[in-house]
Formats: structure tokens, sequence, C-alpha cells
């Protein structure tokens, strides 16, 4: 998985001010994380460039991170620097980052970057080991969209505007996804990105979840806390390990 995030995909990976860092996408997203984290620390699993982290941070939460791409954590680095957000690099199944947070989070589908099954069981596993009791762990994750896969097919369309279409290939046997990025201009040329995936069912995440010690608390369609339905193309969901007892 580090080298799909090299040097060349930390380069293109910031959009300031559209896409994912629309500012009516990060304002929700900051806002909540900041409501959960209250007092304390958060800690965010694979903060990449910092798209969501340096945000938060000059909210005035305190940050850290984990992340397995040295090139993103260099990109991070030419927005801050260590003391504002210390990163481990590493894998965020596995990698231990010093004291405790009242908030860990994992944004933007991540947590399918972890191709097995296990792995992501010890995702929840880690998260746990590094909150405080009655500390919680945000999911932000899409939906499989398997009733759009007619049989017999093993794509869908996910994204389509001017410029860039985006397509998911299913291997439904095994739980994966890859995800095809197309962007292309006037010409023949186009540029291509690939990403492979395992897709994890919202059940599915509950039951790591208690397996890591958590309870689900809330389950939304996004960060503006809109209904989940079975409409919904995606989730934020918090669990949370079981308060201090008093």
């Amino acid at each position: 998985m580090q080298q799909i995030w090299d040097a060349e995909a930390a380069r293109s990976y910031d959009t300031p001010g559209t896409g994912m860092f629309a500012p009516e996408v990060l304002g929700p997203t900051v806002e909540r994380l900041a409501g959960l984290a209250g007092d304390g620390r958060a800690l965010e699993f694979a903060v990449g460039t910092g798209r969501v982290a340096v945000p938060l941070a000059e909210r005035g939460v305190p940050v850290a991170g984990i992340e397995l791409s040295p090139p993103m954590v260099e990109r991070l680095r030419t927005k801050v620097d260590e003391a504002a957000i210390p990163v481990v690099v590493g894998d965020m199944a596995s990698a231990r980052v010093p004291g405790e947070f009242t908030l860990v989070y994992l944004v933007f589908n991540t947590i399918s970057n972890l191709l097995e099954q296990a792995e992501q069981v010890a995702c929840f596993r880690n998260a746990a080991r590094h909150l405080v009791p009655g500390g919680r762990f945000l999911v932000e994750l899409w939906v499989p969209e398997l009733r759009a896969l007619p049989p017999g097919r093993q794509a869908t369309v996910w994204h389509c505007e001017p410029g860039s279409i985006g397509l998911d290939t299913y291997d439904v046997l095994r739980q994966r996804v890859v995800s095809h990025h197309v962007r292309f201009g006037e010409g023949r040329q186009a540029e291509l990105f690939r990403s492979p995936h395992r897709y994890v069912w919202p059940a599915e995440l509950d039951l790591m979840a208690q397996l890591a010690g958590f309870e689900l608390e809330s389950r939304c369609a996004d960060f503006s806390g809109a209904e989940f339905t079975a409409e919904s193309r995606s989730h934020v969901s918090v669990y949370r390990l079981p308060p201090p007892r008093v």
C-alpha cells in the first residue's frame, strides 16, 4: 500500500478549496471532530498531508498522527512542523503514538486501505489502545454499492463529470474493490490512479468494534449529521469505549 502513496501521489493529493478540501466539506468535519475531542487530544490514523489535522489543530485541538507514507508526511511538513502535529511513520493497525487521547479518527474511507479483515480488526484494537476510558473512535466510510452491480457485471461508475470519471471494479468473493480515478482533457491522453480496498458493511464494522471493546454511539450519513438510511452512500460512525466506573 505504501508504494501507491508515493511522492507523485503526495504532490497531487492537495486540491485547496475544492473537492475534499472545499470549505463545505472540511468545515463540518473539523467542527464534529473538535466537539468529540473536547478538552483532550486527537489522533488521526492515516494523517496524510494534513487535510483534516491542520485545520483541526488550528481550531485549538492538539493533534498527532500516524502515516504509512513518508512522502505524504513530507508534504505535511511544508505546512506545519513536528511540534505542531507530531507524526509516527508506520502502519495504523499497529504503530503507537506516545500519550493518551480522547479521540482517534479515521476519515475518507481510509480503513478500507487495509486489505485483510484481520488488519481492520487490528486497527480498531490499536485505536482502543490509544484512548482513555470513555474515549471515542470515529470512522468515515463508504457503503459498498453492490445494489448497483447487475449480475455478471464487475464495475460501477461512482463519479462522472467533465474531465474525470471514477470506476470501481468489484471482487465480491474476496470483498475487494479497486477504485479507478481517470482524469482527462480535450486530447487523447488520460491520467489514471488506482487504489485497492477491502469494503466493509456497517454491520461488519460494528462487530470489529465490539471485538476491540467499543460500543456504537452514533451513525450519521455525513459530518453534518444527516440521517443514515438505506440510500446513504457513506456513513460517519462513532464508537466509544466504556466510560470509567464511578
